[in-house]
């Protein structure tokens, strides 16, 4: 990849790493308060956990709007995390040639 390019993939990159972070955050958050390991009446778990929802509800909202209702169960975190590719996820483009594109391989 040429030098010239390369902040225009980093910037991006970097914007999926910080949502990554913060749905598993938030997905691990919501387990320990689910099981009360967390309680919400401390006012630092309950800025954290408020700040993350302010954050995630607007993607999770799109998300719930495709999924059906399944009770208490939220799938919109697992599909989030499905959707966003985490920071070792490179973008398939050869160094040599950027219009031909490499479909990643599989380690087994």
């Amino acid at each position: 990849m040429s030098p010239i390019m390369s902040p225009i993939f980093a910037i991006p990159d970097m914007i999926l790493n910080v949502i990554w972070f913060f749905i598993i955050a938030h997905f691990i958050m919501s387990w320990l308060i689910a099981f009360n390991v967390l309680n919400l009446y401390q006012p630092i778990v309950s800025q954290i956990w408020q700040g993350l929802n302010r954050i995630l509800d607007p993607i999770y909202g799109r998300i719930r709007q495709f999924i059906p209702n399944m009770g208490g169960l939220d799938l919109a975190p697992l599909i989030a995390l499905l959707m966003v590719p985490p920071s070792n996820v490179r973008w398939p483009i050869t160094a040599n040639n950027p219009s031909e594109t490499t479909c990643p391989t599989l380690p087994f």
